[in-house]
């Protein structure tokens, strides 16, 4: 009898631990934010999987952008992207989101967090720009170069896509507005210090960091005192190894 009381109990304990667990999970909620030319579409892998899991998964696509290419016009900039995320998350009244930033999008997450760094519990940059104060997408990486990269590009103010071809139909990388990568940004708030902050770099086949395209921005990361993660692939993990992003997100804590 003794021994049937001690199994229930054992049994009982692990029920508790499994629930506890599967509710610590579910009320992690994640904020997405694409790169340049992207859109939203970019996470439906990533969404289906974490949801699966129990999470809650946002993964706006900003002005001009995707879904939203419709609206797209030279005028837009990064203060027109950042408004994007910080009033999703306003008015869907989000709390203690891990919010993730890839490539550009590491530009708005970081003017995100100068705005409602009380709304934001982690900040993951994903192979991303990680701008010092007055910085602006261009001067981040060397205005110069930037500058003889990007503009033979740009058609009315607007930069094509020009890593490889893009699909003729959606969805599909499309023509991003120039000025998201020009207009500085103001890095002043002291509570986005407080904030557990990752960066997750990309690293070559031969798994050789020093030559990862974003190595200079994860050497920003690390003077901050931001834990590194390592994932070897190409710039977008999320499209081509959702699997292997999502334990890689798994290990920021």
């Amino acid at each position: 009898m003794k021994k049937h009381f001690l199994f229930f109990l054992v049994l009982l304990f692990v029920a508790m631990k499994a629930n506890a667990q599967q509710q610590r999970f579910a009320d992690a909620t994640y904020v997405f934010v694409h790169g340049a030319w992207g859109g939203g579409w970019e996470y439906k892998k990533v969404d289906s999987i974490l949801t699966a899991q129990g999470h809650k998964v946002y993964r706006p696509t900003m002005t001009g952008l995707g879904e939203r290419v419709h609206l797209a016009n030279a005028d837009i900039n990064l203060s027109t992207h950042i408004q994007d995320i910080v009033n999703m998350i306003l008015f869907e009244d989000l709390h203690n989101i891990t919010l993730v930033g890839h490539s550009y999008g590491g530009m708005v997450i970081s003017g995100v967090a100068e705005q409602i760094p009380d709304r934001i519990g982690k900040l993951i940059y994903v192979d991303a720009f990680v701008p010092n104060d007055g910085e602006s997408l261009f001067t981040s990486r060397g205005e110069k170069e930037t500058r003889a990269m990007i503009m033979p590009h740009v058609k009315n103010g607007m930069i094509e896509y020009f890593f490889g071809p893009t699909k003729p139909t959606p969805p599909t990388d499309v023509p991003h507005p120039l000025k998201t990568q020009t207009e500085t940004l103001s890095i002043k708030n002291p509570a986005v210090k407080k904030i557990a902050t990752y960066y997750v770099l990309m690293l070559p086949d031969n798994g050789d960091a020093t030559n990862a395209g974003f190595a200079p921005f994860a050497q920003r990361a690390k003077e901050r005192g931001w834990k590194i993660l390592q994932l070897i692939g190409n710039h977008y993990p999320m499209r081509f190894q959702p699997e292997n992003f999502i334990v890689t997100l798994e290990k920021c804590k």
